[in-house]
């Protein structure tokens, strides 16, 4: 049904903790787990990040992001995935880049030293473990349609999005969540909430993450948040 490319915003729950080695010298980088560990039972040792943040003094905008990713990229031969975004954790809020595609822990510092020699100003280490906190990336999106309002990723294959017809502040997102996963059969997935921008408006997303998730099985998580949506 053709693909997309969209810029939209995805809102995660996680338990975040810091990275405390293979980093420049006093700086604050947060570890993203993998979804998956989670939620399929991976509880041997990541080898491979899946989603690092580096936080910055200041915040960074978005086209700023985009273009410096671009220009390391290019320069160095990489495949990084760059994006804005703000941590909360209880009252207080970070701002960051969120980068996907550093193949390795230890490639962590070099990757830093990159976006710090375009300027970026990283803020003072600090060091906590499995701490919750609440991630707002903006980002690009790259689907192809499976149905209507039901899209795959075209660069995450365990990764899907539905449309939803309205706002949920993220008090009510995680109670209809609490009520879907107990009135399901298949509830080994993960989900966020976030917006892809469209068509000169907003549209509200699910974004889930399954391996091989079943059209059937989307659709079905779709329908039961709109039934209690209303």
């Amino acid at each position: 049904m053709g693909t997309k490319e969209l810029i939209g915003k995805i809102i995660i729950q996680e338990n975040i903790d810091t990275v405390n080695e293979n980093k420049l010298l006093n700086t604050f980088v947060i570890n993203v787990p993998d979804p998956y560990k989670n939620y399929y039972g991976r509880f041997t040792e990541i080898v491979k990040p899946v989603s690092i943040i580096f936080v910055t003094k200041t915040p960074n905008s978005f086209e700023k992001i985009l273009r410096v990713t671009k220009k390391i990229n290019e320069k160095y031969n990489l495949k990084l995935d760059g994006a804005k975004c703000e941590v909360t954790m209880n009252s207080r809020k970070l701002e960051g880049v969120r980068v996907k595609g550093i193949n390795r822990f230890h490639e962590i510092g070099q990757i830093q030293q990159y976006y710090k020699d375009e300027g970026y100003d990283f803020a003072k280490s600090e060091k906590f473990a499995s701490t919750e906190a609440l991630i707002r990336i903006n980002r690009f999106f790259n689907i192809e349609e499976l149905d209507k309002g039901i899209y795959h990723s075209k660069d995450e294959d365990n990764t899907y999005y539905v449309e939803v017809p309205r706002y949920m502040g993220w008090d009510e997102f995680k109670k209809l969540t609490y009520d879907v996963k107990h009135n399901i059969t298949e509830s080994n997935y993960d989900i966020a909430k976030g917006i892809f921008y469209v068509n000169h408006g907003i549209t509200e997303i699910l974004r889930i993450v399954k391996p091989k998730a079943t059209l059937e099985l989307l659709k079905t998580i779709q329908q039961k948040y709109i039934e209690k949506m209303y």
